[in-house]
């Protein structure tokens, strides 16, 4: 975006040449009277800000936690070593690139590492938030990894699509077998839309800007390669 342009404001002094000091003490008290005006100004918002009330503070501010009890468990480990967790958008590009390699480190290391995956659908994405709800409702009748993982696979059909997708995220669920009326409701559901709210609050709470992002044992990752990433679990389980 680019900085709108202020024109420069243009004051014209009065010229006195039969008496210059007059105009300059006229000058230096036009600034004094300037500088007192703002320093008033200043102090005056100064007191309205010490005396204003201060906003109560939200969930997401005080209450944020990297897993939650309902959280998305794609892993169950009969001994834990550790957790993997992942904010993730459907309609990210770079989320469905990671998805193979994620899928090889939870064959890998799924039985030694619990992965968990939150809900961060971007508000550049016109149908990220509806496809979030789309698995948060069929993750409601036991099919969360059959839609998530058919939501990555068909993603360039419906990837950066202006219209709703949800009347084809719909078919998805009908092809999994789904009640078709618990799946409408849980998408209509207020509850499900603050599942995922809860979830985009927590990331952005703990620094989450963009996806995909992982935390391993509460630690955010900078990644820079999938060797490394090998490295971080394979220590990670040690």
């Amino acid at each position: 975006m680019t900085p709108a342009q202020t024109p420069t404001a243009r004051t014209e002094t009065p010229s006195h040449p039969d008496n210059p000091d007059k105009a300059s003490r006229i000058r230096r008290i036009i600034w004094i009277l300037m500088a007192v005006i703002v320093a008033a100004g200043v102090a005056g918002y100064a007191i309205f800000t010490a005396t204003r009330p201060a906003p109560a503070p939200t969930p997401a501010a005080t209450d944020a936690q990297l897993v939650r009890e309902d959280s998305h468990r794609v892993t169950t480990p009969t001994v834990e070593k550790a957790q993997l967790v992942e904010f993730l958008d459907f309609e990210c590009e770079s989320c469905r690139a990671a998805e193979p390699l994620v899928q090889e480190l939870k064959t890998e290391y799924g039985d030694r590492i619990t992965f968990i995956h939150r809900y961060f659908p971007l508000p550049g994405h016109r149908n990220s938030g509806t496809a979030a709800l789309a698995v948060e409702a069929a993750a409601q009748q036991g099919k969360y990894e059959q839609m998530s993982l058919k939501l990555f696979e068909t993603q360039p059909q419906w990837g950066e699509q202006q219209e709703s997708q949800a009347e084809l995220f719909r078919t998805y669920a009908q092809e999994f077998g789904l009640d078709m009326a618990a799946y409408d409701a849980a998408v209509a559901n207020e509850v499900s839309k603050d599942r995922i709210r809860q979830d985009v609050a927590d990331g952005k709470a703990l620094g989450v800007t963009g996806t995909p992002t992982f935390f391993l044992n509460g630690e955010k990752l900078v990644l820079n390669s999938e060797d490394q990433f090998r490295q971080l679990l394979e220590a990670a389980t040690k």
